[in-house]
């Protein structure tokens, strides 16, 4: 599938070998109106999440100019640096992720199962994470080894591309050609700069919604304490240094609220940032009658946040409690939900009445 590093054949699109994401439809009544809420569920990804795409697309970039003796260094929150340990360990290149101590012990186990360096940067940076402090330390690693090599997830375009050229335009046949809200999940913003050149270029009718997170910097908003990983950064995004409009921020309270929600009502279980788009569409349907169906496309599953989101010590311990974000909304089609046990391989594996690569009228509301 992808060359070996120094190899110089040109470079083959990830979109070729690898099957969509399956789109799950969850049908709701929220204040006595019915709605369709699309989740895409980017756990079926071959690296379990989004970034899986993202680090295929940096890996692309970068495989040239690798020394195969000194790797590959990236800094991450958890899921970009397991999919890049996976792709250096496929090509027997050392990598080393620079990490913080927000990332899900099961993610950190994974990486180091893979052979990667771990290093944690465990000092906060002021700006309510440890993103700034994670770039100072690679930056000196490149000083005193010039020949390591960052992708740099944060300004590199391959990161934005990704999406632009696969992301979004296989959303955009999964769901059909009318109007849609769709929700991003802003960290690096490289997923939503990608989102917004694809609906540019294509004229795609969307209403494209960022979610941040409260204390993110990323699309400009006050920097404070965060406590979920994966979503929200230190300081504002590159790709999109005027921020986005429109652009909803969710507390950490929402955000773990929803994926209890959606459990318990649906028997869905994703990961915090997909929470965080959960609980911002919530909001827009209840701000607007009209808007009646809505696409998350969430990062990841529920796995990686076993010992976080899913603990209820952990939500003891940073005082989450429970809001009841469902109150008013009704899961009115319960059979949209993942089969037990499925086999994630495929296209059409997993969740129940999923979109593969064929497309439906996401359009249709339920009567």
């Amino acid at each position: 599938m992808w060359n070996p590093v120094g190899h110089d054949a040109a470079p083959e699109t990830p979109a070729t070998h690898q099957a969509p994401t399956p789109v799950v439809p969850v049908r709701l009544r929220v204040d006595g109106v019915h709605r369709v809420l699309w989740l895409k569920l980017e756990e079926y990804n071959p690296y379990g999440s989004l970034k899986g795409r993202t680090a295929l697309a940096l890996w692309q970039d970068v495989a040239t100019r690798i020394d195969p003796r000194l790797g590959l260094i990236e800094s991450t929150s958890g899921n970009l640096g397991l999919a890049l340990a996976a792709i250096a360990a496929a090509h027997r290149v050392p990598f080393t992720a620079v990490v913080d101590p927000r990332i899900s012990a099961s993610l950190l186990r994974d990486v180091r199962a893979l052979g990667a360096r771990v290093v944690t940067v465990d000092t906060p940076d002021g700006a309510g994470g440890y993103l700034l402090n994670r770039l100072t330390y690679i930056e000196e690693r490149l000083r005193h080894e010039p020949g390591l090599v960052w992708p740099n997830q944060y300004t590199n375009d391959a990161n934005p591309g990704a999406h632009a050229s696969w992301t979004a335009p296989e959303l955009h046949r999964q769901t059909g050609e009318g109007p849609l809200s769709v929700l991003v999940a802003v960290s690096t913003g490289g997923t939503l700069a990608g989102f917004r050149r694809f609906a540019a270029e294509t004229r795609a009718d969307w209403e494209l919604v960022g979610v941040d997170v409260v204390g993110s910097a990323a699309l400009g908003g006050t920097v404070g304490r965060r406590v979920l990983s994966g979503i929200g950064a230190s300081r504002p995004s590159s790709f999109l240094p005027h921020g986005h409009r429109p652009t909803l921020h969710i507390t950490p309270q929402e955000a773990v609220s929803t994926c209890l929600w959606l459990h318990r009502a649906a028997g869905l279980k994703v990961g915090s940032s997909s929470g965080a788009l959960v609980a911002a569409a919530l909001r827009l349907f209840r701000t607007s009658r009209e808007r009646t169906s809505a696409a998350c496309l969430c990062p990841d599953g529920a796995g990686r946040y076993a010992d976080t989101v899913y603990s209820a010590a952990w939500r003891r311990a940073h005082g989450i409690a429970d809001i009841g974000v469902g109150r008013g909304v009704d899961v009115v089609d319960p059979e949209a939900r993942p089969r037990p046990g499925a086999d994630p391989a495929g296209p059409d594996a997993g969740p129940g009445p999923a979109v593969g690569a064929g497309g439906t009228d996401a359009r249709q509301v339920p009567s």
